[in-house]
């Protein structure tokens, strides 16, 4: 199966908080390769941090300051983000990739997608246009890794994204949209690579 990788940062993990970075990458589980060529990030303009500060979370005042001055001053705004997304998604290289027909359309992966990337997407994107891109399926790093707990196939404090990269020698978190979304595409290979072994 291929896939479409993807991450967003934000200003937070309320409701009306704010996607500031996209990033994706597609692979292909069966033969373990990542499209590099075919990844992508944007910044999407947000309010200057000082404007925000008051509502923040104090870990993203703390950690996020210059990525929310990053999407402030270079970031596109949400309906620009969305026509770039439309050429991307639309274009002959991500079509041959992944396939041409309804059957084929694309099947989102990420980290606990469910609870905040997916609300947010459908969101600011839209129901109609998440739907005639993206599978209605998709693939939750974060659901498998607890699957597989329960299987004790892997250790409990695999469950958090950051004993789940300790546990593949893989480093911390990056919190950058497209580096979080390369990392996860390659802990489900090397999982899948584990399981197998």
């Amino acid at each position: 199966m291929k896939y479409l990788s993807f991450d967003i940062e934000a200003t937070g993990l309320a409701e009306d908080d704010l996607i500031i970075e996209f990033g994706m990458v597609p692979f292909c589980a069966e033969t373990g390769e990542i499209a590099h060529e075919l990844q992508r990030n944007w910044y999407i303009k947000c309010p200057s941090f000082e404007e925000l500060k008051p509502k923040l979370d104090q870990w993203v005042i703390d950690h996020n300051e210059e990525l929310i001055s990053k999407a402030h001053a270079q970031g596109e705004e949400l309906s620009k983000f969305k026509e770039i997304l439309t050429e991307y998604l639309e274009s002959e290289e991500v079509i041959n990739y992944f396939g041409k027909s309804d059957k084929d359309k694309i099947i989102l992966f990420g980290k606990s997608m469910n609870a905040i990337d997916l609300p947010f997407l459908n969101r600011d994107l839209g129901w109609d246009f998440m739907r005639k891109h993206f599978h209605h399926q998709v693939l939750d790093l974060s659901s498998v890794v607890i699957g597989l707990c329960d299987m004790k196939l892997l250790p409990n404090e695999c469950q958090s994204g950051s004993g789940l990269m300790k546990y593949f020698k893989m480093g911390d978190v990056a919190h950058t949209a497209l580096e979080d979304a390369v990392n996860t595409a390659k802990l489900y290979l090397m999982i899948i690579d584990s399981i197998k072994r």
